[in-house]
């Protein structure tokens, strides 16, 4: 048979562009990078969606005033158009402050019947939530045609510059989690070949959370001195943090296969880090992402150690019961999925899951001459 003039003897036939089009965008590969660019929009539409337009929503403040003032002024501070401040009395300056310190209120205003009224707050909790209040604060005094100094009772450390150590170290943890478990599930399958594997996957991620944990305390203590004095604790809740979002992974890789990892991204990145209340506050956030930020791990991560290093602990319990519960679940969620898909192997042997783990474990088998 005789070969065309402008083909070479053994090359590959001429299939057109339509044929070489076919061959480079699969239906699979069209479909992720579909998936692909949801997640982006996604990405946009999240972060300018909650950044945008920051408007304080019920910021909680103390009022300390003499006689039955603090009533009046905690009513007028209520009645504020679009309820800024959430406001209630307390019995005295030393209260106020407790109540800043364990978190139940942002800041505190101290009305002096005979001279200069006082703003406490803690910018350590984030210095947007602090500076609206003092902006808010200083409209009332003006209108009221007295004068307001402002109190920084707990500022952030010196390393610490503008409070956001806690927020970014909270994000490297979570990165290192569902990137682990990401690359193992490239590596070694999404779905593991058999429930013994999905236990070993597990603990291995549960040893990486640890050693993360450990490199994350020990860059934000010792070495650049952002966040001091509480290296043990930062460790414990570092583990807890990565081992949450690599179990969640894995969980979501498993029900979904490599689909899940974008949903990792989703729930991690694209809702979690604007709604953590790091650059701006929860009770600067929109509503969306006010009512979620404390149920994802970023949330409940930045919280747990900015509560732990400037607050004494105080008001931590939710967050990392939030933290233990996607860590528990995720890991509960991820051997059950993995035993129910085995199951499903056994009983239809021809499906296409079982063809795909008979292919993967034959390629990733040695061959024998």
């Amino acid at each position: 048979m005789s070969t065309p003039a402008n083909r070479r003897p053994g090359a590959e036939p001429d299939r057109g562009f339509a044929g070489e089009l076919r061959d480079a965008v699969t239906l699979r590969s069209f479909t992720l990078v579909a998936g692909v660019l949801i997640l982006q929009l996604a990405f946009i539409l999240s972060y300018i969606g909650a950044f945008h337009s920051p408007t304080p929503h019920r910021i909680p403040v103390a009022v300390v005033a003499p006689g039955q003032a603090a009533g009046g002024v905690a009513a007028q501070l209520n009645a504020l158009k679009g309820a800024p401040l959430k406001a209630r009395t307390a019995p005295s300056e030393q209260r106020a402050r407790r109540l800043i310190l364990d978190r139940t209120v942002d800041a505190a205003i101290i009305v002096n019947a005979g001279g200069t009224d006082t703003l406490l707050v803690a910018s350590a909790s984030g210095p947007a939530v602090s500076s609206t209040t003092q902006q808010i604060a200083a409209g009332i005094e003006q209108s009221r045609h007295r004068q307001v100094r402002t109190v920084d009772i707990r500022p952030p450390a010196a390393g610490d510059g503008r409070g956001l150590s806690s927020f970014y170290l909270v994000i490297g943890w979570i990165v290192g989690g569902y990137l682990a478990a990401a690359i193992l599930g490239v590596a070694g399958g999404a779905r593991p070949a058999n429930l013994r594997r999905t236990l070993i996957r597990l603990g291995a991620l549960a040893l990486y959370s640890i050693v993360s944990g450990l490199g994350g305390a020990i860059i934000a203590g010792p070495i650049l001195g952002a966040l001091n004095g509480h290296f043990w604790e930062l460790w414990g809740i570092g583990a807890l943090v990565v081992m949450a979002a690599a179990a969640t992974t894995v969980a979501f890789q498993i029900l979904l296969g490599m689909i899940g990892i974008g949903l990792a991204i989703l729930v991690f990145v694209v809702l979690g880090n604007p709604s953590a209340g790091g650059a701006y506050p929860m009770t600067l956030l929109p509503a969306f992402w006010r009512a979620i930020g404390d149920w994802l791990p970023t949330g409940a991560g930045t919280t747990a150690v900015r509560n732990t290093v400037y607050f004494s602990g105080h008001a931590t319990a939710q967050a990392l019961g939030v933290l233990a519960g996607y860590a528990v679940i995720g890991s509960a969620v991820a051997v059950a999925a993995s035993a129910a898909h085995l199951r499903y192997m056994r009983l239809v042997p021809d499906s296409p899951a079982t063809s795909s783990s008979a292919d993967s474990q034959a390629n990733q088998s040695p061959k024998r001459e």
